[in-house]
């Protein structure tokens, strides 16, 4: 039960929280814009999952801006696959489960 509140029930609650908290960002002519919405979900799953950080040294402003919008441009491509990856998890451990019960409410009445 924990491995199951571990891998679906807590996924499934974050990404619900951040489509809830990032949908109106991503409004454009009243309607969304889900490929801007996936790359900011994305985010902070993929921060903690990039190897490498693109460090600004020697520019100015201009150039410190450039870099760290790049390194979130890419932390929120990796995190977009971070988070398919998580959704697929999530229906495969939650179909896994399902088949499980239905298996066992099944042989319930052969056992005598």
């Amino acid at each position: 039960m924990r491995n199951m509140i571990k891998k679906v029930v807590v996924p499934v609650l974050v990404i619900a929280v951040l489509f809830a908290v990032l949908r109106p960002l991503c409004i454009q002519d009243g309607k969304c814009n889900y490929l801007l919405l996936l790359l900011l979900m994305g985010i902070p799953f993929g921060i903690g999952k990039m190897c490498v950080w693109m460090v600004p040294r020697g520019f100015d402003l201009g150039g410190t801006l450039a870099v760290w919008t790049m390194d979130f441009l890419i932390g929120g491509l990796i995190g977009s696959v971070v988070l398919l990856a998580m959704i697929g998890q999530a229906i495969i451990y939650l179909s896994v489960f399902l088949l499980t019960v239905i298996t066992g409410i099944h042989k319930i009445p052969r056992i005598k």
